[in-house]
């Protein structure tokens, strides 16, 4: 009458980590840093509590503070002092970006990811560049091959910057084959690029909007980021980017599409990572705020959740409150 597989005999404490499935450390994440051109102080983000735009002058201190955690890599946005219809900022040589970019490389040995886009740059805050009349248009579509030439300059700008890695988020078609041909006419051959090879049409970006100033003047996303609905699609996206170059494969965001991150963990053979967005922050530091979950403990199983689900790397505004506790 009594059970003769007992699986709780591998969950006492002596054994249960030996036989865990999945594992987290502070290496396998990445945190976002945001540098703000037009402040000369530190700009608490609302929306993401313990998280600061800072001015260029102190990206090296920012950059210092994540790696003190033990957290070896970030991402770089950038809130540029001006905007116009082409975002030209992202890819000007005095470019916020580029000017941490300069000083950080010089100063830390910290690995240093350069996000290529151009919503955080163009006055509409879309992702490339648009019709004339696309204000008055509900059929709004961002010109691609325009766009492309745009995210190329500001790619190779980055990486003569001293950017390790460059990411293009922008989900124009072929962008990956423009970005890698152009670093490698450069000289920048040894750049990795990671692709935001399958990036949602979500709701949970909203706080990052706010942080970076790069929600839409009209219109929305959809004609050019993924359809929430579409699964298929992803592998369509991420085979396209793996074949034109892409180092890393990214799924944006994680939570919501561990699916997308399980398929592209089984399809392909290169390391797969997964944006834990801003969305996903906000709603467990507001749901903690209430007293109705623990942060740490749901932050780090949400963590933990991607790694299982097949994440190699993770990027995730949670990166430093968790790194003490990896």
């Amino acid at each position: 009458m009594y059970p003769t597989d007992r699986p709780r005999r591998l969950r006492t404490d002596g054994i249960r980590p030996l036989v865990s499935e999945s594992s987290l450390s502070a290496s396998d994440l990445v945190a976002p840093v945001f540098v703000d051109a037009t402040t000369d102080e530190r700009v608490p983000i609302e929306s993401m509590p313990g998280h600061d735009r800072v001015p260029v002058d102190e990206a090296v201190e920012r950059v210092e503070e994540v790696r003190e955690t033990g957290v070896e890599a970030v991402i770089l946005f950038g809130i540029p002092e001006a905007k116009d219809a082409r975002g030209t900022r992202a890819y000007a040589d005095d470019g916020v970006v580029q000017r941490a970019l300069r000083r950080i490389t010089a100063e830390t040995d910290a690995y240093i990811i350069g996000d290529v886009c151009l919503c955080e740059y163009t006055d509409h805050g879309h992702c490339g560049v648009i019709e004339e009349s696309a204000e008055s248009d509900p059929t709004l579509t961002v010109r691609n091959d325009e766009t492309l030439d745009l995210l190329v300059e500001t790619a190779v700008s980055q990486a003569d910057a001293g950017a390790d890695m460059v990411a293009p988020s922008a989900m124009t078609d072929g962008q990956v084959r423009a970005i890698r041909g152009a670093l490698d006419d450069a000289g920048h051959e040894d750049v990795a690029l990671m692709s935001y090879a399958a990036k949602y049409e979500s709701a949970f970006y909203g706080p990052f909007r706010d942080a970076a100033d790069g929600a839409p003047a009209f219109g929305d996303r959809r004609h050019y980021q993924m359809d929430p609905a579409n699964r298929r699609e992803a592998l369509r996206e991420a085979r396209l980017d793996a074949e034109e170059g892409a180092d890393v494969l990214m799924v944006k965001p994680g939570l919501p599409y561990l699916d997308i991150v399980s398929d592209l963990r089984r399809e392909f053979d290169r390391p797969i990572a997964a944006y834990n967005v801003s969305g996903e922050y906000a709603m467990l530091h507001a749901a903690a705020e209430k007293g109705w979950l623990d942060l740490e403990t749901v932050a780090h199983e949400s963590l933990v959740s991607l790694k299982r689900a097949g994440a190699d790397l993770i990027v995730t505004y949670f990166a430093e409150d968790l790194a003490d506790r990896l």
